[in-house]
């Protein structure tokens, strides 16, 4: 079974032992269980329900695995014949993270 979830601005097409990286999340402990109650689809195969917007009752349930920062990612700046160049990293925070349980 899986299900399409949105968190962090983003959707997700998630099954049962999926692990992946979403945006950071606030109430995120290391070992913690998360519940993601905005489920946009759930289903398997053509045995799919979709939601308008949202499946009423349908659940999925994953456990956080670590929390952390992306790879540095360099922005670089810079106007021609000005003398202006300016260069600054940016790191992303994000919580990985794994799927226990689609629950309909």
């Amino acid at each position: 079974m899986h299900a399409v979830i949105r968190t962090g601005g983003k959707q997700y097409r998630v099954q049962p032992g999926d692990e992946f990286n979403v945006e950071k999340l606030a109430d995120a402990v290391n070992g913690a269980t998360i519940l993601f109650d905005q489920v946009l689809a759930v289903g398997t195969g053509d045995d799919l329900v979709v939601g308008a917007p949202l499946v009423a009752g349908a659940t999925v349930q994953a456990s956080v695995i670590k929390t952390g920062l992306a790879k540095k990612e360099i922005v670089f700046k810079k106007k021609r014949r000005q003398g202006y160049r300016v260069k600054r990293g940016h790191r992303q925070p994000f919580t990985r993270i794994k799927i226990t349980a689609v629950n309909v």
